[in-house]
């Protein structure tokens, strides 16, 4: 497949899943969104659109203005297009809201190593197969999808936060969460001011180190949860 990645801040990639997809020989183009790099005139030409995730909020359009471009170019490319998707956190949320639905800050912040559950539809859901009720998460957000999109199903919940996982027409994917996780990423993402602060906020000052031992302890079952996911999306692809 050749897949268009877009990416928001130059630590926060698409982490494990490059080693997935370098591995069955996927071909990844990526846009710098927060360098200023430009968009394609369209996406025909690939096969999926990847949109991960970073420290900005969808709504700060004016500080971010690249937002706007981003948004209609999700839009075109899985509304119009009918491109097969897959969004992490940020992208989770870019999603909801270009189909119609709402994001805003969350009530009670998820920051740490935390469990989701699958709802029943998640059950039935080729993106969740084979994912065991209940597993580990790494949870690093301060906003999420207030209201799901029409004709949206959602796949995974917590307590804190109702939609984790959500699906459209089959073909358009994204979680909240993340299992994409690498021995550096906690070290990696505390560097982003946005993510420290919040971390500090919700952990203490020993969040970055209490995280990443957190993380650590769980990498084992990250790579094989993320493993899971990554081909249960190609199997999604595939049925698209």
């Amino acid at each position: 497949m050749k897949i268009l990645v877009l990416q928001h801040a130059p630590v926060e990639h698409a982490g494990k899943f490059r080693e997935f997809l370098a591995e069955d020989g996927h071909i990844c183009d990526t846009v710098h969104m927060d360098q200023g790099a430009t968009l394609p005139a369209s996406i025909d030409g690939y096969d999926a659109l990847w949109v991960l995730g970073g420290p900005m909020d969808v709504w700060q359009e004016d500080q971010y203005p690249w937002l706007r471009a981003e948004k209609a170019f999700i839009k075109e490319a899985v509304v119009d297009k009918g491109t097969h998707f897959l969004g992490l956190c940020l992208g989770h949320q870019l999603l909801a809201e270009v189909l119609g639905g709402s994001v805003g800050p969350s009530e009670n912040p998820e920051i740490g190593v935390m469990d989701v559950q699958l709802t029943e539809a998640g059950f039935d859901s080729v993106l969740m197969d084979g994912l065991p009720e209940v597993f580990p998460c790494l949870q690093w957000h301060s906003a999420e999808v207030k209201t799901l999109p029409a004709g949206c199903k959602v796949l995974a919940t917590s307590q804190d936060c109702t939609v984790q996982a959500f699906s459209w027409q089959n073909r358009a994917h994204s979680v909240q969460f993340h299992l994409e996780v690498e021995a550096d990423t906690v070290g990696n993402w505390s560097d982003i001011p946005e993510y420290a602060d919040a971390l500090k906020t919700a952990l203490g000052p020993n969040g970055a180190a209490d995280l990443d031992a957190a993380c650590s302890e769980k990498i084992d079952d990250f790579e094989t949860l993320a493993e899971r996911v990554y081909i249960n999306w190609l199997q999604t692809a595939a049925k698209a």
